[in-house]
């Protein structure tokens, strides 16, 4: 008897499942609220970007000459440095056991020279001139001579040693500040070109805002332009943007916003614009919605001037 409502059982509670999923997939969904509401220009017409925030000094990726062993990091991440100011230090101890030898080459040489110059003013203040001959005061002077060039050779080499040595101390070429330290004591700094760099140091005063312009666009952007620059996710945090130039060099789009109308084969233009940070919350690195004043999709060329005919005389 089980097995004779087994399956008219097992069937109906399927039709029941299905119809409620049926029912609950019917509903309607209401779309879940904006976290931010978009931003908007504040110009009548005008040309929108993507920009990215950057150093006015652009920025700049610190390296190394040579590879070493760090031995001491001089800044943290938001130090503010001045040009010269150092930023780390390599092991720096065979170095300087190579300056003190140098510099007891050097004072060896010194006091060559001293003795060789001691010899010669001997025999140039001797009053019976027969007592020594022409030929040994000419050594003596070929001595001091040999012991001149000797002492300089020590000197260049010293100061060869020491740049060598200053070498291990990196610098900050600019002023600005340290955004990032990617490296620590007791870290192999390896020297050349890196994938990482070891510290980013750029100057934050002003800012600087990279903003790609489709190249569809680029003919509507003017030198001096005003523009309207908002943080990515807040509209409310905005600044005015002050035009500083153009990358003259359009070239392919790196930077993708995830815009449904996008192309991977767009080419941009770059313009680059400037303002100060004071109290905003914004950082180098993070983007911006721009909004540039641009005029209308107008334009009307100046008649070409037909070139005067030159009458040929016979």
């Amino acid at each position: 008897m089980i097995r004779q409502y087994f399956l008219p059982v097992l069937a109906l509670a399927g039709l029941i499942l299905g119809i409620a999923v049926a029912v609950n997939g019917s509903k309607k969904v209401t779309p879940a609220a904006a976290v931010s509401a978009p931003a908007q220009s504040p110009y009548t017409v005008f040309v929108a970007g993507s920009g990215l925030i950057e150093a006015s000094s652009e920025n700049i990726a610190i390296g190394t000459l040579v590879g070493g062993v760090v031995a001491k990091i001089h800044v943290q991440t938001g130090s503010r440095v001045k040009a010269g100011d150092p930023l780390f230090t390599l092991d720096d101890r065979t170095h300087r056991a190579e300056i003190k030898l140098r510099e007891s080459s050097v004072k060896v040489a010194e006091a060559q020279l001293a003795d060789a110059k001691d010899e010669l003013a001997f025999n140039e203040n001797i009053e019976d001139k027969a007592a020594v001959s022409a030929e040994d005061t000419n050594r003596r002077r070929h001595a001091v001579r040999i012991a001149e060039a000797q002492l300089a050779q020590a000197q260049t080499q010293l100061a060869g040693a020491m740049t060598e040595l200053d070498k291990l101390t990196v610098r900050a070429l600019v002023d600005g500040e340290v955004l990032q330290v990617k490296v620590h004591p007791g870290e192999y700094a390896p020297a050349g070109v890196l994938g990482t760099p070891l510290m980013m140091v750029g100057n934050v005063a002003p800012l600087h805002v990279r903003v790609d312009v489709d190249e569809d666009d680029a003919w509507r952007i003017r030198s001096g332009a005003v523009a309207t620059g908002c943080l990515r996710g807040n509209k409310d945090i905005r600044t005015p943007l002050k035009f500083v130039r153009f990358e003259p060099y359009v070239l392919p789009k790196r930077s993708l916003t995830g815009d449904s109308t996008e192309r991977v084969d767009t080419r941009v233009l770059q313009v680059i614009f400037s303002f100060e940070r004071g109290e905003l919350p914004l950082f180098v690195g993070q983007q911006m919605n721009v909004f540039i004043d641009a005029p209308a999709r107008v334009f009307t060329p100046e008649p070409v001037k037909p070139a005067r005919e030159e009458s040929v005389s016979r």
